[in-house]
């Protein structure tokens, strides 16, 4: 009996430190938590328009089914591919989510009023920098704009100070871009908040004078890898993505940094937003908290992409140069207008 006693004392006084512990947790709790599993309970399955890179995705995707068991279906597409089939499905979209790699097609989307509010617990998750000031959608990952050139070509003080320079004559024929990408499409975009119209119309004309075309920004940097063009402007993973593997399109290239809040320092922010027709608009939010909190970043840092992680004070990779150190000018993601540029660049006879 007496051995009985102990071992329901025992039993009791484990008991009572597993109901302190529980209430020592739930004590601690009052921060919002990035957890996706945090969240009010969450079920069924969502759909993702996707314009990211696909891997990247299918890692966040994989992860948060995972932890929640919330199915997700991904449907594969360009920025601007992916925002024309929302606006065109309307309320009727099947899409809950919608990624991209650059802003415009968030904005473009955004205008359409065709999505719902960002959750406050996923907005604070993000610096203010990395989303737009309307907070109809957020940053997820950033990229940022290099001049890739050709180290036996040129040295550093030989190339343009700012990107507004590959315009004069003396870049004739020396620089190349992927005109027809929603990546370069982005920067010119920014170059329009910056500039202005009349600015950005006298560049695009410049470009057109003395840039070569390529068809993809990966093209384009193995173009001046073999001594085809000397420079070419594009967004900085590339370089960083191929040099990761075997280098054998990046080996004779280095990426230079305008900086100085240039327009050729412009960093484009990746949006993530929920659509205001989800049917499952918990789960969709709570994809969207995921991918910005800390597990969700952290597999930006460590993956293959080479994206900068931006949000939950994850830092980005070690191998990038890090993103207070670019010295960007201040663009409003919101505030980047797809169709003006597209009308611009038409006119410029690059598109």
């Amino acid at each position: 009996m007496k051995i009985r006693n102990n071992a329901l004392a025992g039993i009791a006084l484990a008991a009572t430190a597993a109901l302190g512990l529980a209430a020592c947790g739930s004590s601690t709790s009052t921060a919002p938590s990035s957890s996706a599993a945090a969240d009010a309970k969450i079920s069924g399955e969502i759909t993702v328009y996707n314009a990211q890179h696909e891997s990247l995705t299918q890692e966040w995707v994989d992860a948060f089914t995972a932890e929640t068991g919330v199915k997700v279906t991904m449907r594969q597409g360009s920025d601007t591919e992916m925002s024309n089939q929302i606006i065109q499905e309307g309320q009727a979209s099947p899409a809950d989510v919608f990624l991209t790699e650059n802003s415009p097609a968030m904005a473009q989307v955004e205008n359409a009023g065709l999505f719902a509010d960002v959750d406050k617990a996923t907005i604070d998750q993000v610096p203010a920098e990395f989303r737009p000031s309307t907070n109809k959608w957020t940053g997820i990952a950033a990229r940022s704009t290099v001049l890739v050139y050709d180290k036996a070509k040129l040295t550093e003080d030989q190339l343009p100070k700012s990107m507004l320079d590959l315009a004069k004559p003396e870049w004739q024929g020396k620089w190349a871009a992927s005109p027809s990408g929603a990546d370069f499409q982005a920067i010119v975009s920014a170059l329009l908040e910056l500039k202005g119209e009349a600015a950005t119309e006298e560049w695009l004309q410049g470009m057109k004078a003395n840039s070569k075309a390529y068809k993809g920004n990966s093209t384009a940097m193995k173009a001046v890898n073999a001594g085809e063009v000397d420079a070419a402007l594009i967004y900085h993973y590339y370089y960083y993505g191929d040099q990761a593997k075997t280098g054998e399109n990046s080996k004779n290239v280095t990426p230079y940094y305008f900086k100085n809040q240039d327009p050729g320092a412009f960093v484009s922010v990746s949006g993530g937003g929920v659509l205001n027709s989800s049917k499952n608009a918990a789960a969709a939010q709570a994809f969207v908290k995921f991918i910005t909190g800390k597990q969700g970043q952290e597999i930006l840092q460590k993956g293959t992409s080479f994206e900068y992680a931006i949000a939950s004070n994850v830092p980005a990779n070690e191998k990038l140069v890090p993103l207070a150190e670019l010295q960007a000018p201040t663009v409003d993601p919101a505030k980047l207008n797809s169709a003006k540029v597209t009308e611009l660049m038409t006119k410029a006879g690059l598109l």
